[in-house]
């Protein structure tokens, strides 16, 4: 009669195995939920952009059908991003006492470092005047971009969205 010399339980290698392969599930993991977080504060910068820029193009029509007076500034732009939230009186309200608002709240850069910075700072600014390939800010809002230095998961700048 043989003794059964085999014991219960793992072996080291299988312990080290085991440990090897939940430790790779661990870090594939941690890099997906890293671009999963990336991928939502990217898809707020495009939502925030476009809610941005749609607002200068409604006060640039309005400008443009005289419904706000263009005294200030010859672009037809407004002059800071806060004008659209306070809103204007409407020239072509009968009693001049309606107001045009564009924005409910001014949306802040998602990539922002600093919470504490009003929501306006935290987005660059290019004025009419300013060209295309190095926008500076000026008398008015024509563009806004954003000024975080990093680049998209699409491979372009932020600054350039």
């Amino acid at each position: 009669m043989k003794a059964c010399a085999r014991t219960r339980g793992f072996t080291l290698i299988e312990l080290l195995a085991t440990v090897a392969i939940v430790a790779l599930l661990a870090s594939a993991a941690v890099q997906l939920a890293q671009v999963s977080a990336r991928r939502t504060k990217e898809q707020e910068l495009r939502l925030n952009l476009r809610e941005l820029r749609t607002a200068l193009d409604a006060y640039k029509r309005a400008v443009e059908e005289g419904r706000i007076s263009n005294v200030l500034q010859d672009s037809g732009y407004p002059p800071s991003l806060q004008v659209l939230v306070d809103g204007l009186v409407d020239a072509g309200s009968p009693d001049h006492k309606r107001r045009i608002y564009f924005l409910r709240r001014l949306p802040r850069d998602p990539f922002a470092p600093d919470p504490a910075v009003a929501p306006e700072d935290t987005w660059g600014k290019r004025s009419y005047a300013s060209p295309p390939d190095a926008p500076q800010e000026g008398e008015d809002v024509f563009d806004v971009f954003s000024k975080a230095p990093g680049v998209g998961l699409n491979g372009v700048p932020y600054a350039r969205w």
